[in-house]
Formats: C-alpha cells, structure tokens, sequence
C-alpha cells in the first residue's frame, strides 16, 4: 500500500468553522464570542492562573520550610505473631524466608519486625530492624537476634 493510497476514517476530518458570514450560519454577528468583553476581543483572555486580580492561589500558598519526603524510608512492619504462625521451630526468618512464606513482597527490602502477638517458637532473626519489644519475645521464646 502507496501513501497515496492512506485516506483517513470517515468523519475524522471536519471542515474549518467559517465565522462572521451571516446569521444564517450560525456563526455569524459575533461569530460565537458572545458580546462584548475581553473574551470578545482579539488577543483577548487570561493568563495561567489568573483569578480576577485577586491573588492567585500558587502565590497564596506559603512556599516555605523543609519536607523530608525525598528521604524518607518507609519499613514494611511484620508481628512476631505472623512469624508464630508461618514457622515452625528452630526456623530462620531473613528476606527469602519472608518472601517464601509470602509475609513481604519481592521487592520490599526494608523490613521491621514489630512485637504484637505472641511467640512460642525458637527462631533466629536475621533482619536489620526489630523493636525493643520484639526482640525480647524472640529471646524470651530462646531464639537469637542478628542484626
């Protein structure tokens, strides 16, 4: 197939809108501006975020102080209730682990073992962050804390 044989679907190309020709066309006297006004004119209409003279909204907000969002880390947090109830004894709890038990996702590196529920199972722990109260459940229980 030519280029010269490309046409386009029916109904994609329309016809300009001829204005000012007659009230007959429909766009005819003012030709679709309505009267008057600084919309009517030509060249007429407002900036971006132009409000009247009042002023605008992106100069009333206060564009001050520190966010920390570029470096905040965010933990995905697991309870030693949850590692109590997908291992068994003498088990070790890392990332593959987590990730083989479907606790964590793949991707999701930062993990933080929380201390909600109860632990009766012997585990070694194997992860960089775990609270205060969870550690001493997991010791409580004779497993071990790497971190």
């Amino acid at each position: 197939m030519s280029a010269f044989e490309l046409k386009a679907p029916k109904g994609a190309n329309r016809d300009k809108k001829v204005l000012g020709r007659g009230r007959a066309t429909g766009t005819g006297k003012t030709s679709g501006k309505g009267h008057k006004g600084q919309k009517a004119r030509s060249g007429g209409g407002t900036r971006l975020g132009f409000e009247g003279g009042q002023m605008p909204l992106y100069r009333r907000v206060a564009a001050r102080g520190f966010s920390n969002h570029p470096f905040k880390v965010e933990y995905v947090g697991i309870n030693v209730g949850s590692l109590n109830e997908r291992y068994s004894d003498g088990e070790k709890v890392n990332h593959e682990t987590l990730v083989a038990k479907g606790l964590v996702k793949n991707g999701e590196k930062n993990i933080k073992i929380l201390g909600a529920g109860e632990l009766d199972k012997k585990l070694e722990v194997e992860i960089t962050k775990v609270t205060a109260g969870a550690k001493d459940k997991i010791v409580k229980a004779g497993g071990s804390v790497v971190e």
